[in-house]
């Protein structure tokens, strides 16, 4: 299943690339807006293209893919960092064993 996966959302990066790639761009035509186009600048630009939709249906099968991938290679993790560091004993300081020292001639003075 995984490696179904990756190729999946291989293809789909490579489609999502070049299909980004052939649009043309929103400020193509500005400089014919500024020579009279009937068409405006920033505003609306009419019924939505072939390519937009396409677009959309491409990055809405990216993003499916890359949680897919995601939630397949989280899972396989099951052992931690921390597990190693609580079962180790800390070495005790200079300054602790002075202290426990103190104490136990403390103790034998009363």
């Amino acid at each position: 299943m995984k490696p179904v996966l990756i190729l999946i959302h291989l293809s789909v990066c490579i489609a999502l690339i070049l299909i980004v790639l052939l649009q043309k761009g929103k400020g193509a035509d500005m400089g014919a807006a500024f020579g009279g186009s009937s068409q405006t600048v920033f505003g609306s630009t009419g019924a939505t293209s072939f390519m937009h939709k396409f677009t959309t249906i491409i990055a809405i099968i990216f993003m499916l893919t890359s949680l897919g991938l995601t939630l397949f290679f989280g899972k396989a993790l099951t052992s931690s960092v921390m597990e190693k560091a609580a079962q180790s004993k800390l070495p005790e300081t200079q300054s602790t064993q002075a202290q426990a020292q103190t104490d136990q001639a403390g103790d034998k003075n009363n």
